[in-house]
């Protein structure tokens, strides 16, 4: 469903040019209110807005890393010198889960949050449900961005049943009672939901859910992932992708299941870089690269050319749905990216090839490297968790072994676990484990 069809079938071309004009005033707004990017702009031989150009020319600027937003944190200013608006024009400010220490916060002015729905709504608008369906939610709303996605909902006449995290019982309650159409939930907790149905011998497969929205985490675009799922639930399952500091759900994926298209036209502009070396990567079809974004009509705190962790796939060719921006499907998160001898691996990755070997496995994997830090000496632990019913057996083990050493060059010792015994999530899944590494980092 369509929620702006002058927008999201605009030539790309065209998107481009009109982003520019965006884009130059966004950069006379940083000079003028945020004292961060004035600061850091003028540090790097840029003196005047004139002298950034525009976004041909952004390849020229300097990376922002969200470690700099942290460091200029403090009692007098709480969010940042990069909060570019007076709080009086701030109508709601989300945090993030401040995991690494005090909680960064995200001020949003009535004009940027206005923008986060609307982007929200052609996301999920591209999914392919209807008006009048009922969509059951699992996101926690609370403090986190992801209560304005939830404020799409109602915009796209949607009847939301919210349940947040932690309320399995109640959400399957609701599934039966309430019949909801649409599930929206990351995908480690849709497969999580699959096993407890299966369980109890719930019949999921005909239950009311014919749609299901997953998002937060990478493997929603996985094949294997995503066929486990479409047949636990005989539900479509389509994926959407944010970024807290920038946007939520700046991408959607739509019936036709190839990608994320980009949802935050004339709000955002993304790039991609080549994450070792900061240089830009051209937006090409095939391109593999690491997502760059810079606000273009932002007032509460905007950023210029953010680095978002996040590896991915681009598809540029047309999609038969009608919408012409890009369309991605991440790989994983660089921060989480180990390099084993001189190769690069995402955990994310090596799980989609776990998962070719269904139904002898649940889809549950833990890596566990020796060592802190990035750099791996292989082989590199991985416990994979067998499906119920499944003796272990070294044939298995020693062909997912092989299956990852060809397809991602990967030399890995398979430890083979009984059903159930890894850890599941109500939220996001963790594939990486340090807890068995030493102390000292290879890379140190």
């Amino acid at each position: 469903m369509l929620q702006e069809p002058d927008i999201e079938t605009l030539p790309w071309p065209e998107q481009h040019a009109q982003d520019d004009r965006l884009y130059r005033e966004q950069v006379r707004y940083l000079f003028d209110k945020s004292r961060f990017f004035c600061e850091k702009l003028k540090a790097n031989g840029f003196a005047t807005p004139e002298s950034v150009g525009g976004l041909d020319d952004i390849g020229a600027l300097p990376l922002t890393e969200k470690d700099e937003l942290r460091q200029s944190r403090n009692d007098e200013h709480p969010i940042g010198t990069h909060l570019a608006a007076p709080l009086e024009e701030v109508v709601r400010i989300f945090s993030t889960s401040g995991t690494t220490g005090i909680p960064s916060y995200i001020p949003l002015t009535a004009g940027d949050l206005e923008n986060w729905v609307r982007t929200s709504a052609r996301s999920y608008g591209a999914s392919g449900l209807n008006k009048g369906e009922r969509i059951i939610s699992t996101y926690n709303a609370g403090p986190f961005v992801a209560g304005a996605a939830l404020d799409s909902f109602p915009r796209l006449g949607l009847c939301h049943i919210p349940v947040g995290t932690g309320n399995t019982e109640r959400l399957l309650a609701a599934v039966k009672l309430l019949k909801p159409q649409i599930l929206a939930c990351t995908p480690s907790y849709a497969l999580h939901l699959a096993e407890i149905g299966e369980a109890r011998g719930l019949d999921l497969r005909n239950s009311s859910i014919k749609r299901i929205m997953v998002a937060g985490e990478p493997g929603g675009g996985e094949p294997a992932m995503r066929e486990k799922l479409e047949e636990a639930w005989n539900a479509k399952v389509t994926e959407a992708m944010g970024i807290g500091d920038i946007s939520v759900s700046l991408w959607g994926e739509c019936e036709e299941q190839h990608g994320m298209h980009f949802s935050g036209r004339g709000f955002v502009h993304f790039e991609l870089i080549d994450p070792e070396t900061g240089k830009q990567v051209p937006v090409t079809d095939g391109a593999k690269g690491e997502l760059v974004y810079t606000h273009l009509r932002h007032r509460g705190a905007p950023l210029l050319r953010f680095r978002s962790r996040d590896h991915v796939m681009v598809w540029t060719g047309t999609c038969r749905c009608g919408r012409t921006s890009p369309r991605v499907r991440c790989i994983g998160r660089t921060d989480d990216m180990l390099i084993v001898r001189g190769v690069n691996v995402f955990p994310s990755a090596i799980r989609e090839v776990v998962n070719r070997f269904a139904p002898a496995v649940s889809g549950v994997v833990s890596v566990r490297p020796a060592a802190k830090g990035v750099k791996q000496a292989p082989p590199l632990k991985v416990i994979v968790e067998l499906a119920e019913g499944t003796d272990a057996s070294d044939g298995l083990r020693e062909k997912i072994e092989s299956d990852i050493r060809a397809t991602l060059v990967v030399t890995t010792a398979v430890q083979l676990a009984p059903a159930g015994t890894l850890p599941r999530s109500e939220y996001k899944s963790r594939l990486l484990d340090f807890s068995e590494a030493s102390a000292e980092a290879l890379d140190a």
